[in-house]
């Protein structure tokens, strides 16, 4: 085995969670805070959007099973990379699509990952997606783990995230651990 870590924002955390503790490889997705000012933030805190953190996904993955690329290829399909601080109806910083890089490999292969997708223009906007240096990981509060599994009577989960997943799943089914 080959664990790794990896942090990721693409606007609310219980749909990218959701998605990637489905992976083959991927041991751990844990919702949190990341990239602010503030220590110790809450949900509540979050919202106000005035605290510099974002929704991210921390990832504990076995790189030998899944790559980093991959989970990029995942995070790149999961919301618009080209929406700046907003994903649909969520608006503001704590939902901008952010890679949070470990290392200096992850970083060159974020770079080279964006500059991969500008080249063949699969957005017809720019990617608007930062790099930004690892910073403290607040795990959010224990009710926003597995969410949208605990809660796919909610509207939000109904509307969005579930009709999201389903999609991922049918794009990804290969990589999915067995049911």
């Amino acid at each position: 085995m080959s664990i790794q870590v990896a942090t990721v924002a693409g606007g609310c955390f219980w749909c990218i969670e959701a998605a990637f503790n489905q992976l083959q490889g991927v041991l751990n997705a844990t919702s949190g805070y990341m990239g602010g000012q503030t220590d110790n933030p809450s949900y509540r805190d979050i919202c106000t959007g005035l605290t510099g953190h974002a929704e991210v996904v921390q990832l504990e993955f076995d790189a030998s099973i899944i790559s980093f690329k991959q989970l990029l290829e995942i995070l790149f399909f999961l919301h618009d990379p080209t929406t700046l601080n907003r994903q649909g109806n969520d608006i503001g910083t704590q939902y901008r699509s952010a890679v949070f890089v470990h290392n200096e490999q992850q970083q060159l292969e974020v770079k080279r990952f964006i500059d991969e997708l500008s080249q063949q223009q699969v957005y017809p906007d720019p990617i608007v997606t930062s790099i930004e240096p690892i910073d403290t990981f607040y795990p959010a509060e224990s009710y926003h783990q597995g969410y949208a599994a605990q809660n796919p009577n909610q509207p939000y989960c109904q509307f969005l995230v579930l009709p999201k997943l389903a999609k991922f799943r049918q794009r990804f089914a290969a990589l999915q651990k067995p049911a």
